[in-house]
């Protein structure tokens, strides 16, 4: 089967059967190949599990040999959700394949994401019928608070990670989503790392990668 989105499939080792999925969403600029980074220590610890890392639908307007999943090139937030709502139309569709693919539910799937790739993991796992295992994103916000209030369709268990050196994208950003995530009664963990800028520290990855492990046993 070939999916919508150029992917980068990490099958599970020994030829395990598929049970689980984790999706990972790269950042502005990046590939499926950077964010990929991450499955070199998660994958020994989660077995039964693929991961799926796809390219985002277009490459990036100041990184040509990157990807973007929405523009950014133009400083109106009118315009930025209108792409990111195309974009996440595009996720979705990439989500169904892959749960037709492998047999799974949303129950068995992780969405996890940096930066832009964590505003998509955000918009996308809660806009859609059913719950996610688990939603994490790292470095990221949420694109229009007022746009996703409307659109709420599930309570996906969430984590957020951020540093609070971030440069690029506010750790202000995470206080922002935690409180509305806990006015909207979403289950929303968080953890700010010290002197961290604008990338996944082995200490977010090892958190992140905790909750999954945990979500999935459970």
């Amino acid at each position: 089967m070939t999916f919508c989105l150029d992917t980068l499939v990490i099958p599970p080792e020994n030829d395990e059967i598929v049970k689980n999925a984790v999706i990972l969403l790269h950042g502005y600029g990046g590939d499926g190949k950077d964010i990929s980074i991450l499955t070199l220590n998660w994958k020994r610890s989660l077995k039964n599990t693929v991961f799926l890392c796809p390219n985002g639908h277009e490459k990036c307007a100041i990184n040509p040999i990157g990807f973007q999943w929405f523009d950014l090139s133009k400083d109106d937030d009118d315009y930025i959700l209108e792409k990111s709502l195309n974009a996440e139309i595009i996720l979705k569709n990439f989500i169904e394949e892959v749960k037709s693919k492998y047999k799974l539910s949303n129950d068995n799937i992780v969405l996890c994401g940096f930066s832009q790739g964590c505003m998509m993991s955000i918009n996308t796992g809660v806009t859609t019928n059913e719950e996610f295992n688990c939603i994490i994103g790292f470095s990221g916000k949420i694109v229009n608070k007022d746009n996703l209030q409307k659109r709420i369709k599930n309570k996906s268990k969430i984590l957020l990670i951020h540093g609070d050196h971030d440069e690029i994208v506010s750790s202000n950003f995470l206080l922002e989503a935690k409180d509305f995530f806990d006015r909207n009664k979403f289950d929303i963990k968080t953890n700010i790392i010290k002197n961290c800028g604008h990338h996944i520290p082995i200490e977010a990855s090892s958190l992140a990668l905790n909750f999954i492990k945990t979500n999935l046993n459970n």
